[in-house]
């Protein structure tokens, strides 16, 4: 049986876990154990049959972080349904432009989303049904209706390992938003190599992630490396403030923490002032973006847990290029994770040594199917067993990779690349910066340099350019010094915190 939703939740109950609680919600205390997860979700699946929807269809998911999001993204898992988890923080035009492309028959929706959605739903030429978590408005069903519709619990149907299991759509760090289908064989290949042999995931963690389900890296920290042991998640469906986020890990006492980088610099920020909380955390993770140095020592220093920085992508379901515990250098994504293998390519696409820029290929068996509807796209990025990351790296004499940034975020001064990534390390770096992106911008001589976009820690000093210039002069070289510098209050980001800096270029 290579049905994904056979090892990940009905294996728990044959293995005497079924009174082990799965999910947890921090703001209602609402629980869910792997013996109810399996028979909800097997009650789910025979209702979304029952309600029309067929197999191979597209089922998507407009649902915050709660208890029904397992039970349905498993249910539709064991009717061989397609679970289409969508960003809850998008716009009516957004989700307008993904149900159309998805071709979606069904959509679940919290009640708390359903009014940024409604536009769009009268118009769209393929949704059959509309469920709503909660109270249901004219023309939708309640997913306690929808629910009563199987009494019967349904087996998972025996799926190949290769078949497509469910879609992801890209965040958008550079644009539109791609579907990208991943098969039942992924989120298993995903347990074995980074959950067991870096994560090192137990039956007794308690694991807490930042990020959401609907996110590749929120869905394996909360979904696929716990379930793959038997482990408990804690769950948030509110929007992750620093202290916020410092709350629950006080409360909740989670072992392991997924947060991203931005999160992780507010926190640190957060705690200086006012205190950390008292867990038992034993690993913390992050990815999305490059962790910068400065925020990993001072999250050491705060907390005595090491940030496991790392590189994982949508396409590739979560991280294959990692720090480990013991081994962590802050300022590098760490060495490949064990069953994947990795090449640094120039623009012909001949690899490039040691010491040397080049864009980061990885294969491995979690590598997604395709693209929807995007054959030239797919083409371009999955080549054979190799998909490109677009993401541009230094292998190191010593084996560990350095993040230089996107590949279209490179730009060259006098005639040497320069990786935005580095400068905004440099300007982070300084006291006084919170977070920071940099791009390139043309001067007086139509010539790309670097500027950068500041968000201050707190009002803004006076010398403030010649600071900070400077300060990047010693660092990092004199020529790699930003020429302009913009205090900004915010920089333009994904939902999933990546920082888009096609918009900052745009301003540039």
């Amino acid at each position: 049986m290579s049905n994904a939703a056979s090892y990940f939740v009905d294996r728990h109950v044959d293995e005497g876990r079924a009174d082990k609680v799965a999910f947890r919600e921090a703001e209602t205390g609402r629980t869910l154990t792997y013996g109810e997860l399996a028979e909800a979700s097997g009650r789910a699946a025979a209702a979304i049959l029952a309600h029309g929807i067929a197999r191979e269809e597209r089922m998507a998911m407009l649902v915050l972080d709660q208890v029904e999001f397992p039970i349905l993204f498993w249910g539709a898992i064991k009717a061989g349904v397609i679970p289409v988890p969508l960003n809850t923080l998008l716009a009516t035009p957004v989700y307008d432009s993904i149900l159309r492309d998805s071709r979606a028959t069904m959509l679940v929706v919290s009640e708390a989303l359903y009014e940024v959605v409604a536009p769009v739903l009268t118009e769209n030429p393929y949704l059959r049904s509309v469920v709503v978590i909660g109270s249901a408005p004219e023309n939708t069903v309640t997913y306690v209706s929808l629910m009563s519709l199987g009494q019967s619990p349904l087996a998972a149907f025996d799926a190949s390992g290769d078949e497509t299991a469910f879609w992801l759509y890209s965040s958008g760090s550079t644009g539109q938003p791609k579907g990208v289908h991943h098969v039942h064989s992924a989120m298993r290949a995903t347990a074995d190599t980074y959950g067991a042999q870096v994560l090192g995931v137990r039956e007794d963690d308690v694991v807490f992630s930042a990020a959401k389900f609907f996110f590749a890296y929120g869905l394996g920290n909360s979904m696929t490396f716990p379930m793959s042991v038997g482990a408990t998640t804690v769950i948030f469906g509110g929007r992750p403030t620093p202290s916020g986020v410092v709350d629950i890990i006080g409360t909740e006492q989670p072992t392991i923490f997924c947060g991203v980088p931005t999160l992780y610099a507010a926190m640190v920020a957060h705690m200086e002032n006012e205190g950390v909380p008292k867990a038992p955390l034993r690993v913390c993770i992050s990815a999305g973006e490059a962790l910068p140095e400065s925020v990993g020592a001072k999250w050491l220093a705060l907390t005595g847990v090491d940030i496991l920085d790392g590189v994982g992508s949508t396409e590739m379901l979560h991280i294959f290029l990692s720090n480990a515990p013991g081994d962590v250098v802050y300022g590098t994504s760490g060495i490949p994770v064990p069953g994947y293998d990795m090449r640094l390519v120039d623009e012909t696409g001949a690899d490039v040594g040691s010491g040397e820029v080049g864009e980061l290929l990885v294969n491995g068996a979690s590598a997604a199917a395709g693209y929807w509807n995007k054959r030239e796209k797919t083409r371009a990025t999955f080549e054979g067993v190799w998909t490109r990351t677009g993401d541009k790296y230094e292998r190191r004499e010593d084996g560990r990779y350095v993040y230089c940034g996107r590949t279209d975020d490179m730009f060259k001064v006098s005639g040497i690349w320069v990786s935005p990534f580095e400068v905004e390390q440099a300007i982070a770096s300084h006291p006084t910066v919170l977070e920071c992106a940099v791009v390139a911008a043309r001067d007086e001589e139509d010539l790309d340099k670097p500027k950068a976009f500041v968000v201050m820690k707190g009002d803004r000093p006076d010398n403030l350019e010649e600071m900070l210039k400077d300060h990047v002069k010693e660092r990092i070289g004199k020529w790699k010094y930003p020429r302009w510098i913009e205090c900004v209050e915010s920089l333009p980001k994904t939902a999933t915190g990546k920082i888009q800096r096609f918009k900052l270029r745009e301003d540039a």
